[in-house]
C-alpha cells in the first residue's frame, strides 16, 4: 500500500528545458516529486520503471503527429494505460477534433496560455480520478 505521506510522483516532458525547469520549480513547490524528460523517447519500459502518479505531455513538437502516437502508445500499453496523463497544448482545433477520443482515453487538456491554478486543478482531478478507479478495481478483485 502507498504511503499517504510520500508525494505524488509527475513526470513532465517537453521540449523546453526552460518549460521543464520552470514545471519542475513550481510543481515541487506544490508538494509534487517530478521527474522532467526533454524528449519523447517512447521507452515505455523506462516510463514503467518511474512509476510515475501522473504524465504532463506537451503538445508542440516539430513532428505533431510524434506526441498524439506516444499518447496513443501510453494509452495501448497495458503498464502504462492506467497513468493518467494531462497534454499541455496551444492546438486548439486539433484538441477540439480528437476531444471525445480525448475523453474515451481519460486524456484531460489543459490549453496553452494556461495559469498554474489550471495546471494544479487538472492535476488533483486526474490523480483523484486515476485513484478512484483504482479502488474501485481492488474492491472488484477482493470481492470476485
Amino acid at each position: 500500500m502507498r504511503e499517504e505521506l510520500q508525494p505524488r510522483h509527475i513526470l513532465a516532458i517537453n521540449q523546453s528545458p526552460e518549460v521543464l525547469e520552470l514545471f519542475k520549480a513550481l510543481l515541487e513547490d506544490e508538494g509534487y516529486r517530478i521527474t522532467v524528460r526533454p524528449v519523447v523517447d517512447k521507452d515505455l519500459a523506462a516510463i514503467q520503471a518511474l512509476a510515475p502518479d501522473l504524465i504532463v505531455l506537451d503538445y508542440m513538437w516539430d513532428d505533431e503527429d510524434s506526441g498524439w502516437s506516444f499518447l496513443q502508445l501510453l494509452k495501448m500499453h497495458p503498464a502504462t494505460q492506467a497513468i493518467p496523463v494531462i497534454v499541455c497544448t496551444g492546438a486548439v482545433d486539433r484538441v477540439e477534433a480528437l476531444k471525445p477520443h480525448l475523453d474515451r482515453m481519460g486524456v484531460r487538456v489543459v490549453l496553452k496560455p494556461f495559469n498554474l491554478e489550471d495546471l494544479l486543478d487538472a492535476i488533483a482531478i486526474a490523480i483523484a480520478i486515476a485513484l478512484d478507479v483504482a479502488e474501485t478495481a481492488l474492491a472488484e478483485t477482493d470481492q470476485g
